[in-house]
């Protein structure tokens, strides 16, 4: 077994988001020197699971092996289908598992990606459960930073209190970049109540839930608008409103996905 190939599976794996359980299968699939092998990795996000298998390959011209894509199953909590999606190992920042679900769960993600000529670039990325490639897997949407979309400014239109500390907004800006629905607390008349949020680049703007999960409906959007000075009609708010409810996101597919799928973010 090459074992700075080896170490450097372990951090890959470790970084990916599978944490270090994995090392010991890892040792003892290499020293098997098969030409490619998979291990397998549970996690559970609240009340939903998701189940991975991790690819791997030997090279055919040296005795080093590569982590090359893994597949998430993911089991949603009351639903009976289960949701499959591939993604692929890149040399850049790969998508961790964490991130994976949250994409398979319609929440947006930004990350520093790298194009076919190696050049860095910054988008928001968010599945498209309308569109799917030859194998099934969904396509990757990118909201790129000439896109307009600015989290700082969609967080200032509501009064989260955790904005009013640096700290608190700087760990709140990360959770929402990785695709997280954060809990954050809302002043809204002197009292405080929680809320939840994720960012929603497609629309330029958050999504806000009550404490129940629940999303925040017509009247709240309407209140925070006018705070911000707009004096739309309630006719023309409402309507915008209805709109973005019928539409917001991408739709949640209802459907089993049973076979395995590739996706590249490249």
């Amino acid at each position: 077994m090459n074992q700075k190939n080896f170490e450097y599976l372990r951090d890959q794996v470790k970084y990916t988001g599978f944490g270090e359980g994995l090392e010991n299968d890892l040792k003892e699939k290499l020293s098997m020197q098969a030409p490619n092998f998979t291990l397998k990795h549970n996690a559970q996000y609240g009340n939903d699971r998701t189940a991975s298998e991790l690819h791997f390959s030997k090279s055919s011209q040296s005795d080093m092996y590569f982590f090359n894509s893994y597949k998430v199953s993911l089991n949603k909590e009351n639903s009976p289908d289960t949701m499959e999606q591939t993604f692929y190992i890149n040399k850049g920042n790969n998508i961790t598992l964490k991130e994976a679900y949250n994409l398979m769960s319609g929440r947006a993600v930004n990350k520093d990606l790298t194009n076919k000529d190696n050049q860095m670039y910054n988008a928001w990325v968010q599945m498209d459960f309308k569109q799917a490639d030859n194998n099934g897997n969904y396509k990757l949407k990118q909201y790129h930073q000439n896109y307009g979309f600015d989290l700082d400014q969609a967080l200032a239109k509501h009064p989260i209190k955790e904005l009013g500390n640096d700290e608190h907004k700087s760990n709140l800006l990360d959770s929402l970049k990785k695709g997280n629905r954060q809990s954050v607390t809302f002043i809204r008349d002197g009292a405080e109540q929680k809320n939840y949020i994720e960012a929603n680049p497609k629309f330029k703007t958050i999504t806000v839930y009550d404490s129940n999960m629940q999303r925040m409906g017509n009247s709240q959007s309407k209140a925070e608008k006018q705070a911000e000075g707009e004096n739309s009609s309630v006719k023309q708010d409402n309507k915008k409103q209805t709109q973005r409810n019928d539409d917001d996101g991408p739709e949640l597919p209802r459907t089993a996905k049973k076979k395995q799928k590739k996706q590249s973010v490249s």
